[in-house]
């Protein structure tokens, strides 16, 4: 057999294996075709994510799936998840999305793309009123509770190397850890911290330390451009007509930075 037909072979070899591979269908495709779309909630962050006294999902983030499942025609499959877990259910296809107070941080877009963000969502160290701290450094040899994966772990432990880190796997957990007396400082987004107190309010906490802003976004698989780009438009719509933020206020009892959101998408 001659080089130019070995060539040939090949070529030939490599047509046919190329017609019998399927193409990558993007998940928006796949999400219209099945009727609906899966989300991973947390429904155990309050008032993000919770469940009412009939024992069905409700929250902030909820309602925005709902909005979002309504404006694709599809329905909403929510898919429940904890902190640790709601990145590797994306991954592993358990789930379409991601809508579970999920902050953009660069470790994060490594392995995941994000949506443009829909809400602000600042970090706080709280504690007991009888807790006297006022920076990082206050906390040295002092227990603080977090959870698993969150934002709070991971920038806790780079910027205050001398807390004890206690680390619980959801939110649920670290409040009741809270309200029992088995920790009396947490870091934690601030719009948690009346559902906490709520617990024992003879434990109440209050915000100390103000880490940082962080901003939330809805998570995508990474290699799903007709996903992403519909869902930022969508979130910018929505951002622009006001229903994002009349979800937030409901929930929250504030306001959203609409203006500063849409400059971060634009």
């Amino acid at each position: 057999m001659n080089k130019r037909m070995l060539l040939r072979l090949m070529g030939g070899a490599a047509v046919a294996l190329s017609f019998g591979l399927p193409a990558h269908a993007d998940t928006l495709d796949e999400i219209k075709k099945a009727g609906k779309i899966r989300v991973a909630i947390d429904t155990a962050i309050p008032p993000f994510g919770m469940t009412d006294d009939k024992m069905q999902p409700t929250g902030s983030d909820v309602d925005l799936a709902k909005l979002l499942a309504k404006d694709l025609g599809v329905q909403l499959e929510i898919v429940t998840t904890t902190g640790p877990s709601r990145i590797p259910m994306l991954q592993t296809n358990k789930v379409d999305v991601v809508v579970s107070t999920l902050s953009i941080t660069p470790d994060r877009a490594k392995v995941i793309d994000f949506s443009v963000p829909y809400a602000d969502h600042p970090s706080v160290v709280a504690g007991l009123k009888t807790v006297q701290i006022k920076s990082l450094a206050d906390l040295d040899g002092k227990k603080v509770a977090v959870v698993r994966g969150t934002t709070q772990d991971s920038d806790l432990t780079k910027q205050a190397k001398g807390a004890q880190i206690v680390r619980y796997e959801d939110d649920a957990t670290m409040a009741v850890a809270v309200a029992s007396g088995q920790a009396d400082i947490l870091a934690t987004a601030r719009s948690l911290l009346p559902a906490i107190s709520k617990k024992n309010p003879a434990r109440t906490v209050e915000p100390k330390i103000t880490m940082q802003t962080n901003w939330l976004a809805i998570g995508v698989r990474k290699d799903e451009p007709k996903l992403l780009a519909w869902i930022n438009d969508w979130v910018k719509a929505n951002l622009k007509n006001g229903k994002l933020a009349a979800i937030y206020k409901q929930y929250h009892g504030v306001d959203i930075p609409t203006d500063e959101l849409l400059k971060k998408g634009s």
